[in-house]
């Protein structure tokens, strides 16, 4: 939060690119503002309620302003479970691949962990293979349908419409992939070599989002300052491409707060 008597320049030194601020002017409501070079610029998605998923908190109008702008290329949100990283995220992806056609498809990947590192070994189809995997992503694209009274357009006509993507974070070394939405959810249990080889895979077009929590990490390998996700939001600071936001608030229910706090 800032206080400021009349000019919106950002005073030399005080942000970085796409870092958000709350200005209090004299004799005015608070406005929540982006650092944009030596300004500070109004967010230009107020209004913008992709999918009808509206934000419920400060820190979800910021995570949107990043979200729904092209411009940004890579895009990391932490927060405890219940802040509305995935649903923010998905939502905006559909809006920008339905509504906009910004993107070809949405594609989300996810780590594996309970299971090691490979899923090769798995009998059937990626898909089903990945589906216990996906059932964050898909509780988040439910509600998305539920809240739009979408009726038959259920999870499986967003996959077989080839919508939204499943992939393997095991199969996306060699691929180049261009003008797509990419989802990593639970980022914090990936290795920095491993944010690295997924970052650089992203083709021309693409935006890549990062969410997770670093307090909550299942790679017994990692911490909350070695994990791939700590390493990409500190080395990529300052960027002009990229923007971070922590959400606080957990919108889920005071059970899932208390629990993802204290447990």
């Amino acid at each position: 939060t800032l206080s400021l008597k009349g000019s919106q320049d950002c005073p030399p030194g005080l942000c970085y690119p796409n870092q958000m601020i709350n200005i209090i002017a004299e004799g005015r409501e608070s406005l929540p503002s982006r650092c944009e070079g030596e300004k500070l610029a109004s967010l230009k998605s107020r209004g913008i309620y992709p999918w009808g998923i509206k934000p419920l908190n400060r820190e979800q109008s910021y995570a949107l302003e990043l979200l729904l702008d092209d411009d940004i290329k890579l895009v990391t949100l932490i927060g405890q479970a219940g802040t509305g990283k995935t649903l923010l995220t998905l939502a905006s992806g559909l809006h920008k691949v339905t509504e906009e056609q910004r993107y070809k498809k949405v594609l989300v990947m996810r780590p594996i962990m309970p299971m090691g590192r490979d899923i090769g070994y798995l009998p059937g189809s990626k898909e089903n293979k990945l589906e216990n995997w996906m059932e964050p992503i898909f509780d988040n694209l439910d509600f998305v349908v539920d809240s739009n009274h979408l009726g038959k357009k259920n999870r499986s006509y967003f996959l077989t419409s080839d919508i939204i993507e499943l992939e393997a974070l095991t199969f996306i070394r060699g691929r180049s992939i261009s003008s797509q939405f990419i989802l990593i959810d639970e980022a914090q249990n990936l290795t920095p070599h491993e944010i690295k080889t997924i970052v650089s895979r992203a083709g021309e077009n693409s935006k890549i989002i990062l969410t997770g929590d670093p307090h909550q990490i299942d790679n017994p390998y990692l911490d909350a300052e070695s994990n791939g996700l700590t390493y990409l939001i500190q080395r990529f600071k300052g960027e002009r491409i990229f923007g971070h936001i922590t959400l606080v608030k957990s919108e889920r229910s005071m059970l899932a707060s208390l629990a993802a706090e204290i447990l």
